[in-house]
């Protein structure tokens, strides 16, 4: 039966995989996921998953067994963080090629250089072209829910494309909150019986997996792998609506934070959507028209859902928290920018980068942003472009 269970994230994770129960788990373990895999080896060692365990000796491999696994017609999932996401990058595009609906959970971690355990967007931000599907989690219920709903919408037969689920690290992997588990099988009914489109298993059937590919259909197998990404937000917008009606907590591309009437509006992702939301709560006591937007969904960018959203604003700021050394802007930034482009009338646009590394990112700052923001708003001019929050700069 459903239960509230005091958890973090990377404990909602794992159990949302025993209530999944995939045919094959294969993870090799590392900062800040590590607990992820620890709580589901206890839980094959307990007898409380029946699929298989693999714990390889790199990521790269686990990724590889995933994708045979996969390959072979199972349900199948992972989990990673920072530098294991970066050793699996070869097998990521592959696990996309082939169209294979893999779940992986991501506690986002900072990449190297210098060695940082702690949370921000680099990982994922860097294999945003990798073919994945993107969901993000501002809390363990959000992760919890996201990856349940991960399996739904990677396993779509209008998709199969596999899909991230971040989560950030330490501040959602390591902290506790009381989550709302359901009940086994509802998660079962909710997720359905897994069909694959194909097996290496079955004899009947002649197929080639991961063929040579030349100049002749190279393209147009891109093309057909682009299609799966290109349906899914009609398939996430439909399980995001029926995950609510089951459990009563709906979920859709984004949501609008005190946005009915705001003239000024930050857009940000994950755990600090939380203290932003603190933050605008304060600006409007002081008498700002200001309201925040959280993504849940990265890739497939809703594009057209994000501009019809924001075009209304005179001014936003936009928060990455992962940096593109040398492109103009970071990652969302760059995403919301070019997604307003067409609209005559459109916001002025701002970019900070902030909470590299872990480094926090507190109320005060949401609200330097937000006096910026309205100065912005009342003088139609911006001073800076792109910059950085809790940065210490000379």
């Amino acid at each position: 039966m459903k239960t509230l269970k005091p958890l973090n994230g990377n404990q909602t994770i794992a159990e949302a995989t025993r209530q999944v129960d995939p045919d094959v788990i294969a993870a090799y373990p590392i900062t800040p996921s590590t607990a992820i895999v620890e709580s589901i080896a206890q839980f094959k060692a307990d007898g409380l998953i029946t699929g298989e365990f693999v714990c390889p000796e790199s990521e790269h491999s686990a990724m590889s067994v995933c994708i045979g696994a996969a390959s072979a017609g199972g349900r199948v999932m992972t989990a990673t963080s920072s530098q294991g996401l970066a050793l699996m990058w070869e097998m990521l595009y592959i696990a996309a090629g082939l169209r294979l609906p893999i779940v992986a959970g991501i506690a986002n971690r900072a990449l190297s250089a210098p060695i940082n355990i702690h949370g921000d967007h680099s990982d994922t931000m860097g294999a945003r072209d990798s073919g994945w599907i993107h969901l993000y989690s501002e809390n363990c219920q959000e992760a919890y829910d996201n990856f349940i709903q991960a399996f739904r919408i990677a396993e779509h037969m209008d998709v199969r494309t596999p899909v991230f689920v971040g989560l950030d690290g330490f501040i959602i992997s390591h902290s506790v909150e009381v989550v709302q588990v359901e009940d086994d099988a509802e998660v079962k009914k909710f997720i359905g019986e897994y069909k694959p489109v194909y097996s290496l298993l079955d004899m009947s059937r002649k197929i080639t997996v991961g063929p040579l590919d030349f100049t002749d259909y190279y393209f147009e197998h891109k093309r057909s792998q682009i299609e799966g990404i290109e349906n899914a937000p009609a398939v996430i917008e439909q399980v995001g609506k029926e995950f609510g009606l089951t459990f009563g907590r709906p979920y859709g591309f984004f949501e609008e934070y005190r946005m009915e009437d705001a003239e000024t509006a930050i857009v940000v992702m994950s755990s600090a959507a939380g203290t932003g939301k603190d933050a605008v709560d304060e600006l409007r006591q002081e008498g700002l028209k200001i309201g925040l937007l959280k993504p849940r969904v990265f890739r497939p960018f809703p594009y057209q859902k994000m501009a019809e959203a924001l075009k209304k604003m005179k001014a936003v700021a936009v928060l990455d928290r992962a940096s593109s050394p040398g492109a103009f802007g970071a990652p969302l930034f760059t995403e919301i920018r070019n997604a307003l482009y067409d609209y005559a009338e459109r916001p002025k646009v701002i970019n900070y980068v902030y909470g590299l590394g872990g480094r926090d990112i507190k109320v005060e700052h949401f609200k330097e942003v937000g006096a910026k923001l309205e100065k912005i708003r009342k003088t139609g001019k911006v001073e800076e472009m792109c910059g950085y929050l809790n940065l210490r700069e000379s």
